[in-house]
């Protein structure tokens, strides 16, 4: 038996539940079905943001906004110009569910609860008439002349229009594959570095804003950083592991950093801020307390590493001395060795090659009536919400152009 819908949607996810009402709303008799291949929907809603889902962030101008894609900042200008931010936040309150900001501009649901966006997309989705079919695994995708037929192993399904929502899939970015289209190899994004160094051994929790980059190549990254019990995490450390996704990837995650602990005090103006040190606390040992804005611990453990005892004071410190520690506050080097997956917010760099995309429609460029949203493009973010903006624009875009 085949089940007729006039447009099926691959993936129980953030993409495909948007997408879905999006399309219903404008087009109310429209008949959809949403395919799962697991036994529950929405699963990485629920556990994103710890718990609070992170639905995006408080940037609301469309050509700042892109920067924080590392891949796909030149193709979302467009898209974002039509829904950006904003317009997340508008939609929710429109859909009952009301966001607030943070400091740091994460933008989360005022109960503080991913339920509550859960909530909001089973709701409509009943009252919209959508069908969601859960433990629907897509085996294989047919092209019938213009019609596409799915079929999962309890059944087959037949649809004139097909999106695909289906995130890091690797068996549906197979398929696609047959069907000509290119994928761009997937690899990990959003990770910490595992880091084993007597300088940082005692100090988990530490944090400290910092800049870094990584040895013989370009990447840099500036924010805070926190020492963890395997090594370092923190907005600075995701921010270079999105952004250097690829590159880490060749050096199989073993590569150096230099951590600059005062951020952007450079090694000169270190050296004459020690040297006003010295004779404005002639008396005291050096180990005494932190002068820069980090915690005692951390400054403790540089000054140690400087071959400067715990007893010295700031008048005996010796010219090598000195130097030693304008070293480690401005030029740390780390050895990092392999990574560890940042809490459950996993993000793939990869995906279906951009250039084979209709950004004004979302459909494929070999494929009529094949359209895709979310993750399944090689479109990723460094963390923050950006990754959910991504799936509201494109599902909202999709919907438009259907």
């Amino acid at each position: 038996m085949n089940q007729n819908f006039d447009i099926i949607i691959v993936g129980g996810g953030a993409a495909g539940f948007f997408t879905a009402i999006n399309i219903v709303e404008k087009k109310p008799k429209t008949k959809v079905a949403i395919l799962e291949r697991g036994n529950e929907v929405l699963t990485k809603v629920r556990v994103s943001g710890g718990g609070r889902c992170n639905v995006t962030h408080a940037c609301f101008e469309p050509n700042e906004l892109v920067k924080f894609y590392p891949r796909g900042e030149k193709e979302l200008r467009g898209p974002f110009h039509q829904f950006c931010s904003g317009d997340t936040v508008e939609w929710f309150s429109d859909h009952g569910v009301e966001l607030k900001m943070e400091e740091d501009g994460r933008m989360f649901p005022v109960s503080n609860s991913s339920q509550t966006i859960i909530d909001c997309f089973l709701e409509n989705a009943k009252k919209l008439g959508i069908t969601i079919l859960t433990g629907q695994s897509v085996q294989s995708i047919f092209k019938k002349e213009n019609l596409w037929k799915i079929e999962t192993p309890a059944e087959n399904y037949i649809t004139e229009k097909l999106i695909l929502a289906t995130g890091s899939n690797p068996k549906i970015w197979e398929m696609l594959q047959t069907f000509g289209h290119a994928i761009v190899n997937p690899v990990p994004s959003l990770f910490t570095f595992n880091i084993k160094d007597t300088r940082i051994k005692e100090l988990p929790g530490v944090s400290a804003q910092v800049s870094i980059k990584v040895k013989d190549t370009k990447l840099t990254s500036t924010g805070a950083l926190l020492i963890t019990h395997w090594g370092m995490s923190g907005p600075a450390i995701l921010k270079l592991s999105a952004w250097g996704a690829r590159i880490l990837f060749d050096k199989n995650y073993q590569f150096t950093i230099f951590v600059n602990w005062l951020n952007d005090v450079e090694t000169e103006e270190c050296e004459k801020i020690l040297k006003d040190l010295k004779q404005e606390h002639a008396k005291k040992a050096v180990s005494k307390k932190s002068p820069f804005d980090f915690p005692n611990r951390l400054w403790e453990s540089l000054v140690l590493a400087s071959n400067i005892e715990a007893e010295t004071k700031w008048a005996d410190l010796t010219k090598i001395q000195t130097q030693n520690l304008v070293q480690q506050l401005t030029n740390s080097s780390f050895q990092v060795n392999g990574k560890s997956t940042f809490k459950e917010e996993f993000v793939t760099a990869g995906g279906i090659d951009l250039k084979e995309i209709n950004f004004k429609t979302m459909e494929s460029k070999l494929h009529q009536n094949l359209y895709f949203a979310g993750e399944i493009v090689n479109i990723d973010a460094i963390t923050g919400g950006f990754n959910f903006q991504n799936a509201w624009t494109s599902g909202f875009i999709l919907a438009n152009s259907l």
